[in-house]
């Protein structure tokens, strides 16, 4: 299974925010959205960072209330582990597990065409468990 597979039945639609965007700005769109990330881009198409309800979290414990004025850059993850639609889901799962990150970035000739949490991975993969169930239970039935 490849990540075009995850892709096909979710959708490649990804909400973007600026750098310059106040963390409370990002706490609407995260809300309005109803999702636990976004990919931090200056035009919606390069990846610049991406910021998790996480990475809100850890720094109002630090730095307090006043965080939230400030601009999103100053909070975001800067390296972004990102993957292309070709990659296999079970690769992603794993390094999704060893870098204790939620939400991965598609990438296709260095533009953004989607993102990926691991709850679309854990969803994708009992879809196909599911299938391959089915199937097997269909021919012992015959």
């Amino acid at each position: 299974m490849r990540i075009s597979d995850v892709l096909r039945n979710k959708g490649g639609g990804v909400v973007t925010i600026r750098p310059d965007d106040t963390v409370a700005h990002l706490l609407a769109v995260l809300s309005e959205h109803r999702i636990g990330a976004l990919v931090v881009s200056d035009d919606g198409k390069g990846v610049h960072g991406i910021v998790s309800e996480r990475d809100v979290v850890r720094h109002l414990h630090s730095a307090g209330a006043a965080v939230l004025d400030g601009p999103v850059s100053e909070i975001m993850t800067a390296e972004v582990t990102t993957c292309g639609r070709d990659d296999e889901v079970a690769g992603l799962a794993q390094t999704m597990t060893d870098q204790r990150i939620r939400h991965v970035p598609v990438v296709v000739d260095d533009e953004l065409l989607a993102i990926v949490s691991i709850g679309d991975i854990v969803k994708h993969r009992i879809a196909a468990l599911q299938n391959e169930r089915d199937q097997l239970v269909e021919y012992i039935q015959q």
